[in-house]
């Protein structure tokens, strides 16, 4: 991805009981665990994401300054705000998970046919992580 350009469309969902700054800090690190975000990437503007999601600018500006605190992006006064480093193993992450993501995108499908609507599919997906992930948290 091109410095100059937003790798990101952040999605507000009013419903969820997350703050919404919050909401653009998780999608923001799901980014940069994915791969979809790489140092030097620049941010979408505050007034972008403003236009895009009619939020108030200085919500977009305390999730920049949380990511900034946290040390993943960095302002760059009159030219936005970068992203310094990834989360996880991004490189490895995006070469290797390929079949993992097939199988985990015909499941959903499976999921929907079922009836099972987002939420639903959601709620399952999380309680089977955290499930499969109980001793990690223990320690």
């Amino acid at each position: 991805m091109a410095a100059g350009s937003a790798a990101v469309e952040f999605r507000i969902d009013r419903r969820s009981g997350v703050a919404t700054y919050l909401q653009i800090v998780q999608q923001t690190k799901q980014a940069l665990r994915l791969g979809v975000l790489e140092p030097g990437d620049r941010l979408p503007t505050a007034r972008e994401v403003v236009e895009a999601t009619a939020i108030n600018p200085n919500t977009v500006l305390k999730a920049y300054r949380e990511l900034e605190r946290e040390g993943l992006v960095e302002a760059r006064r009159g030219l936005g705000t970068f992203v310094r480093r990834t989360l996880g193993g991004a490189a490895e992450v995006s070469a290797s998970d390929a079949p993992l993501r097939t199988e985990l995108a015909d499941w959903a499908g499976r999921a929907r046919a079922a009836g099972l609507d987002k939420d639903d599919a959601v709620a399952l997906f999380t309680a089977v992580l955290d499930s499969t992930y109980k001793g990690d948290q223990e320690r």
